[in-house]
């Protein structure tokens, strides 16, 4: 299955009132693996950057105002977005803002039906636990040495790691379950029952070996036995 995670650097915490998106970064995965696919893009946003927001990504309104506009380079985006599930940190913000764009710049908004939350899948998997991008890269020993500054695209990297360690890590399957076999048919079952255990047709069938003693074997064990004296065998 395609999937794209993605994320967004912004002006400030709410497109409602004015604020918008200046940076966006995707990878694409298949099968839960990156294909080495990537959308990257820095979006004048016609305005400002307020201080607060510009230490935490370190773009500033002199380096965005050369960059296209958001509706410049929407078509692009969407074409690689295709149809597939969008996975993203706190995904509501970033499909808040995303969608905002999209609206103001006269494209089809994208259905949160296609929205893939990791907080919401970290919050199942560790309750309680901090949730934040940096302490799940610390708690699946995912090197963020290089996150200096927020950035879209090293962001969607470092998520595509974290997602694939929420979802069961990089063993997913160990690839011994054919394709076509329902999962409810190895949930709970015996070895005896895995698909793998279960004879195939085509290989010929060996007669089991029999397991019975010989009458020259038992008469052996007798004699055997006559020479222990007061043997627990005998009483």
């Amino acid at each position: 299955m395609r999937e794209v995670i993605f994320d967004t650097e912004t002006t400030g915490l709410d497109p409602k009132t004015g604020d918008r998106m200046v940076e966006i970064g995707c990878i694409e995965m298949v099968g839960r693996v990156e294909t080495g696919r990537t959308f990257h893009a820095y979006f004048n946003p016609e305005r400002d950057m307020p201080p607060e927001a510009e230490r935490v990504h370190g773009l500033s309104a002199a380096f965005l105002s050369t960059k296209p506009r958001f509706a410049e380079t929407a078509a692009d985006l969407l074409e690689f977005l295709g149809d597939a599930p969008l996975v993203a940190h706190n995904a509501g913000f970033d499909f808040g803002f995303l969608n905002h764009e999209l609206e103001r710049a006269g494209f089809t908004t994208i259905s949160m039906e296609r929205m893939v939350d990791t907080v919401a899948i970290a919050r199942r998997k560790h309750p309680g636990a901090k949730l934040s991008l940096d302490a799940l890269c610390t708690r699946y020993g995912i090197d963020r040495s290089h996150r200096v500054k927020h950035g879209a695209l090293l962001d969607a990297e470092l998520l595509a790691q974290v997602y694939v360690e929420l979802t069961g890590g990089r063993q997913i399957g160990l690839g011994l379950v054919p394709s076509d076999t329902p999962v409810s048919d190895n949930i709970g079952s015996s070895a005896a029952n895995a698909p793998w255990h279960r004879p195939s047709a085509d290989k010929p069938r060996r007669e089991p070996r029999p397991h019975v003693a010989s009458p020259e074997e038992l008469e052996r064990h007798t004699a055997f036995i006559a020479g222990i004296a007061n043997a627990i065998w005998t009483r």
